[in-house]
């Protein structure tokens, strides 16, 4: 089980790194956000897998059972998703006005559109 998920949360790394240095703004938006989903599938692993019991303390103990979930994994993914997901929106509501604007969704081209080097609006570029 273990084996099969490295193998899963390594194949979604190499499609999101992939997607992430792609030239289309759309395409690096998509691989951060599949980034997001394997680091998300990392921090899910560090709690252990299987028919575990609910972490709920039973009526008069002190301490979780040793055989239920740890609730901190599960609390984090969740936060991480929905920071991910208000990440997404509003990365892709910039790719849209972005391309809107610019009439292209290239990052070559983006570049171009920047203003010259003396321009006082652009900040100096340190060597």
């Amino acid at each position: 089980m273990i084996g099969v998920l490295a193998l899963v949360v390594a194949l979604v790394v190499a499609s999101g790194v992939y997607l992430l240095l792609s030239r289309d703004v759309f395409r690096c938006i998509v691989g951060m956000a599949v980034l997001g989903s394997a680091v998300n599938l990392i921090v899910f692993a560090a709690g252990r897998f299987g028919p575990l019991q609910p972490p709920i303390v039973a009526v008069g103990a002190d301490r979780l059972a040793a055989a239920t979930a740890d609730p901190l994994p599960q609390a984090l993914v969740l936060t991480a998703i929905v920071i991910g997901f208000a990440l997404l929106c509003f990365a892709l509501a910039l790719g849209a006005r972005l391309r809107a604007q610019g009439a292209s969704d290239d990052s070559d081209r983006l570049r171009d559109a920047e203003p010259p080097a003396g321009d006082p609006i652009k900040p100096p570029v340190l060597d």
